[in-house]
Parts: structure tokens; C-alpha cells; sequence
């Protein structure tokens, strides 16, 4: 950064802090305006997982709590201020700098002083702009924006600057957390983890769960895979942080830049690392490529984790595998389950496919995928991972808009009827609620965005793919192996 930018930087940033100090008030060791976007709370540990933060809290807010050792003062009385809902605490600044000065971009950007007249200075080195400018005394300034933001620090003693640094991972280490046990989720954003990984030159740890590190770690090898338990002793040598997910309320911008009901389920992830937001597929390594059905077949895969997502007309699939059937083709169900649902929604195996459900590894799964003519299936986690192995997809859903899956020109939606409320941005989803349809439920219109979809309409989509891509499975079973 150029010295002339800096100083029109920190120009700026005097001029704003010249107009507010007529009505400046102090704070745990913070002066400032109490309308500007600074915020002082009690020592101690952040808030836990899922508890949300008091009325009025500041969502553009950055964070000033004292020293973990200082004395606590109270927070403002009218909660204005209060920290937003935390999902990890990082605990202390890792990077020891000069003067008892510590630092580091663990769920933000963290800087802590010791005591003294110390002035904390963060800039966003992208966005060209001075987000803090603000004296702190034995006390740990931490940004609420906890995705990726190029920070710059500067802290200065008696006017003088005594340390800066511009954010910079190369060869550093950094940890990124993924969702335990959401297949779909973890295949759409994996190939950012490794993106961020080669734009930066830093080493990543990705924590997610076990059973998911089969599909990556022979195709990502470069990556570090580490457990969710390890998280602690992670963080505690990491530069840098990154949580990755889609966090509700949705209006959280906290651990989000963008509302990924409007960006799509995959590109919410590029916004949240500060990467391009273009389609990744992931690359699956699968460790037994061995045919072992002779015939053509299909997979398919109808169960999903909330009604809404099911193909929900009443003789869909039934009308679907005959169809496929009659056309030559062995049809075979891959879900983990044969029947899911809740109180009195309950969702069977198609009739007429084969039982190949079960709590099988996704090793096993991608094994059997591998070799189908294609698959149909929802806006689920087993469309991800075949559309991750090349395979072509037939997806049907009404509740999401097509935008929010992956590219398959054999998406299959009726926007003559209700549809897209799960990008809407009006609507929240409601996880708790297995029925949950937000426009119409406990009308005869519930569910109608895939209850419309009818057994034609997917039925000319499957002879579309199958023209397009000269599959013929009575042709194909003839020919010699």
C-alpha cells in the first residue's frame, strides 16, 4: 500500500473522529462514540453456539472486550453494543508482535495491547476504507466480520505507529471448519478450501466429519484433514480462521458477507473466502473403479431430510421406474434409508427399484455411481455427489430455484405453481419443522412445487438426456463387454 493511501486513510479516519468526539463516551477502556460501530463487553468467553445476541446488537459492530486478565466493566444497559452470537471462542491472539502486542485472524481479526495509551487502527485493504480508528487500554480488539476481509493493523503509542501488518498467509496456517455430516453441503464448497489454499500459498487444516475424508483426501492430498475435536489445538497455532456454512438467522452478516438465498448454495462460500464466485466441481477420488453390475442401469435417490424437498406427486416415481424400466434399464435406489419421514408424512422406496439403501461408506456409494448411464434424484446430498463424479443429473425440485444448485440442463421445476420459497428472501426455512411449506401449509396447495411436477414432465426431461447423450440401454446391453 502506498504511503499517499495510507495517509488519506488515516485522514479520513481523523476527520470522523474529530466531528464525533463532542459526544464521545468511554468504555472498558474504549473512548468513542457510542453511535459508531464499536462495542465493549464483558472479560471472558464469547458467546456459546446458537445463543443469540440482544436486541439492538450491532451487526456492522467490531468488538472491544478487555485482556482476558483486566476487570470486567458492565456492558451498555440497553444492549446496544452486545457481541453478536458467537460460534467459537478462539481464545487469546496466537502472533506474538513488539511491546506486549498480540495478534492474529482467528474468527476475525484479533489484536490485543497491554496497558498503556495505545490507538488501534484496522483497515480493509480491498475495500480502500478505515473500519476502526479507536484508543484501547489493556484490551483486545476483534472484528465482527468473521469471514475473509484483507485486513491492515496499525497500533500506535503517543501518536507514533509501533507495529503494522497487512494480512498475509503465504506459508502460514490456516483452519477451516466444515459441517459435520451434510454431504451436499461439504461436496459444493470443498473446492474453495483448496482454491484459498493455492491463491494464498498457506497450509490448510479442514476439519469435517471422518466418514466424508475418503472422497478428498486422495484427490486434495495438499490438505491437511483433521478431525472436529482438534479444533482447539488448531486454532492455538493457526494464522487464520474461516467457518464454513450457511448461518442462520439468515440476515447474519457476521459470519456471511451475502445472503446465500440470493447467491445459491454453493457460491455463498467464494463470497464468504474473498474468492471468485464461479461453479467448482470437486474432485472425487474413487478407490474401487470396478464394474460390478453388467447391465445398464440408473440410480436414483428419493428421500430427503424435510418434505418440501421431496418429489411429492403421488405416482411420480412409480410412473418414473416403469418408464426407465420398460426402456431397459436396471433401476437402483442408493438412499440410506428405505422409508423416512415424520408423525404422519412418511416417504417409501420407489416400487419396482431395487434395495440398494443402507448405511453403506460413501466410497461404496461413489463406487456403484460411477458406472450408471446417469441420476435422478432432489436437491439432496446424492445429486452433489454425482454431479462431483461427472455424472449427469436429472434433478427435480420445486422449492429451491435452479439457481441454487449446480448447472444441469436437466433441472426440472413447474413455475406455473408455487415455487423457489427456500430463496426467497422474506422466508427463513424452518429446520425444526419436517412439513414445513411457509405459503400454503395445512392448505390443499402444500407442497404443490413438486406435487405439479408430474411424472410426464421428468419422463420427457430423462428421454431428452438420453437423446443428448446417445444413451440406448437395450443397444448398449447387447454389445460385447
Amino acid at each position: 500500500m502506498s504511503t499517499e493511501s495510507l495517509a488519506a486513510r488515516r485522514r479520513t479516519a481523523s476527520v470522523i473522529e474529530a466531528a464525533m468526539s463532542a459526544v464521545s463516551t468511554s468504555v472498558a477502556g474504549v473512548t468513542g462514540d457510542p453511535r459508531m460501530p464499536v462495542v465493549a463487553v464483558p472479560a471472558g468467553r464469547l458467546a456459546a453456539p446458537g445463543q443469540g445476541a440482544p436486541a439492538g446488537a450491532d451487526a456492522h459492530a467490531l468488538a472491544v472486550r478487555p485482556a482476558p486478565d483486566a476487570n470486567p466493566a458492565p456492558a451498555p444497559a440497553d444492549g446496544a453494543g452486545a457481541l453478536p452470537a458467537a460460534i467459537v471462542d478462539p481464545g487469546p491472539p496466537v502472533i506474538e508482535g513488539p511491546l506486549g502486542i498480540r495478534y492474529d485472524f482467528n474468527y476475525g481479526c484479533r489484536v490485543q495491547v497491554p496497558a498503556g495509551p495505545w490507538r488501534v487502527r484496522l483497515l480493509d485493504l480491498d475495500a480502500d476504507v478505515v473500519l476502526f480508528d479507536e484508543p484501547v487500554d489493556d484490551g483486545i480488539v476483534s472484528s465482527t466480520r468473521k469471514y475473509f476481509v484483507r485486513f491492515r493493523i496499525e497500533v500506535l503509542r503517543d501518536g507514533e505507529l509501533v507495529f503494522e501488518h497487512d494480512y498475509d498467509a503465504r506459508g502460514q496456517r490456516v483452519y477451516m471448519r466444515l459441517p459435520v455430516g451434510t454431504l451436499g453441503d461439504i461436496l459444493a464448497w470443498f473446492p474453495y478450501v483448496d482454491e484459498f489454499r493455492r491463491m494464498h500459498g498457506c497450509e490448510v487444516s479442514v476439519s469435517m466429519g471422518a466418514a466424508l475424508w475418503t472422497l478428498f483426501e486422495d484427490a486434495y492430498p495438499e490438505l491437511d484433514y483433521v478431525p472436529p475435536d482438534d479444533e482447539p489445538k488448531l486454532l492455538a497455532r493457526s494464522y487464520a480462521s474461516y467457518y464454513l456454512g450457511i448461518f442462520f438467522p439468515c440476515d447474519d452478516r457476521t459470519h456471511q458477507p451475502t445472503d446465500f438465498r440470493v447467491s445459491g448454495l454453493q457460491k455463498t462460500i467464494p463470497y464468504l473466502l474473498g474468492l471468485m464466485a464461479v461453479e467448482r466441481r470437486p474432485r472425487i477420488a474413487v478407490r474401487d473403479t470396478t464394474r460390478t453390475i453388467a447391465e445398464p442401469y440408473v440410480v436414483i435417490a428419493a428421500q430427503s431430510s424435510s418434505q418440501c424437498k421431496y418429489w411429492n406427486h403421488p405416482t411420480g416415481w412409480y410412473e418414473l421406474v416403469k418408464f426407465l424400466k420398460a426402456s431397459g434399464y436396471r433401476v437402483l435406489c442408493i438412499d440410506r434409508q428405505p422409508a423416512h419421514g415424520d408423525k404422519l408424512m412418511w416417504n417409501l422406496i420407489p416400487y419396482g427399484s431395487e434395495d440398494f439403501t443402507g448405511d453403506l461408506p460413501l466410497q461404496q456409494r461413489a463406487s456403484l455411481l460411477l458406472h450408471a448411464d446417469f441420476f435422478i434424484g432432489l436437491s439432496s446430498g446424492l445429486s452433489w455427489l454425482a454431479w462431483a463424479l461427472g455424472k449427469p443429473v436429472v434433478m427435480i425440485s420445486g422449492f429451491t430455484h435452479p439457481l441454487n444448485e449446480f448447472e444441469t440442463p436437466w433441472r426440472v421445476i413447474n413455475h406455473h405453481v408455487c415455487n423457489s420459497c427456500w430463496n426467497d428472501t422474506s422466508i427463513e426455512f424452518d429446520h425444526r419443522d419436517f412439513a414445513w411449506c411457509p405459503r400454503h401449509a395445512g392448505t390443499d396447495r402444500q407442497f404443490e412445487c413438486s406435487r405439479m411436477i408430474t411424472p410426464g414432465q421428468v419422463i420427457r426431461t430423462v428421454r431428452s438426456l438420453m437423446t443428448n447423450l446417445d444413451l440406448d440401454p437395450r443397444r448398449a446391453a447387447s454389445e460385447p463387454a
